[in-house]
């Protein structure tokens, strides 16, 4: 049977790349889906990919007034939210020394103030014992040079997550994290060379980095009933590269 037959799932960030492999294993697994995305037409050709059951729409999880106009499409065709994933970030290199108000207000403008709205304006729509999954990251415990602001708004959701894990009982859900490692995303894949590849892969225990459906498969688990007593947890997948 589906584990998550007769749920309704919100992922956001969802275009591409790990959210998009969240939507799908979501899909299969029965879930009527909505995703957001920035850009529409990436966001166009990830609804098409995915057929019937998932719905699309255009959304900057960092401005609230988008996040409002998305969960009034939410409410209207579900009435309800069973899943949430708090998949949207970014992720901006800069070398310390060189960065600027600007890099480090779009990051927390995205990872932290967009997860915050995202799951705030979803308080309304969630159903008893709804799933939370916010998308942490292996930055948290072993920073890359030029990602420590990035590394700072992951270690800020990891934060909120131990906090609302304390508001399950008043608010009726569970909240949990994901932290991926090296992922073969088209994002990454467009920006770095054949040889910074094969030095990622390198420096990771498994030999090799996640494919996206990996660490989709790790947050299905969590969207499921089967971790109906996991909440205030972090999982890392990533192939065991923060924990050498």
């Amino acid at each position: 049977m589906a584990v998550l037959a007769d749920k309704v799932a919100v992922v956001t960030g969802a275009g591409t790349g790990i959210g998009f492999a969240t939507a799908r294993a979501f899909r299969d697994e029965g879930a009527t889906v909505f995703i957001t995305g920035r850009r529409k037409d990436a966001l166009d050709a990830a609804v098409a990919e995915l057929g019937p059951g998932v719905t699309g729409v255009v959304c900057d999880a960092s401005v609230p007034a988008e996040l409002d106009a998305f969960y009034g499409t939410v409410r209207d065709q579900a009435g309800r939210i069973d899943v949430l994933v708090a998949n949207a970030g970014v992720g901006t290199a800069a070398p310390f020394g060189e960065v600027t108000e600007d890099l480090i207000d779009s990051v927390f403008a995205t990872n932290v103030k967009g997860t915050i709205f995202t799951l705030q304006q979803a308080l309304p729509l969630l159903s008893t014992n709804a799933s939370v999954i916010l998308t942490g990251s292996t930055a948290i415990t072993r920073p890359n040079l030029g990602l420590e602001v990035y590394a700072a708004s992951k270690a800020a959701v990891r934060t909120l997550a131990r906090g609302w894990a304390l508001s399950a009982r008043a608010h009726g859900f569970r909240v949990n994290v994901v932290s991926p490692g090296g992922t073969r995303t088209p994002g990454l894949l467009d920006l770095v060379t054949p040889e910074m590849l094969k030095d990622a892969e390198g420096a990771v225990p498994l030999g090799r980095l996640a494919e996206p459906e990996e660490i989709a498969a790790v947050t299905t688990f969590l969207a499921s009933d089967a971790s109906s007593y996991v909440n205030g947890a972090e999982f890392f997948a990533d192939g065991g590269y923060a924990q050498a």
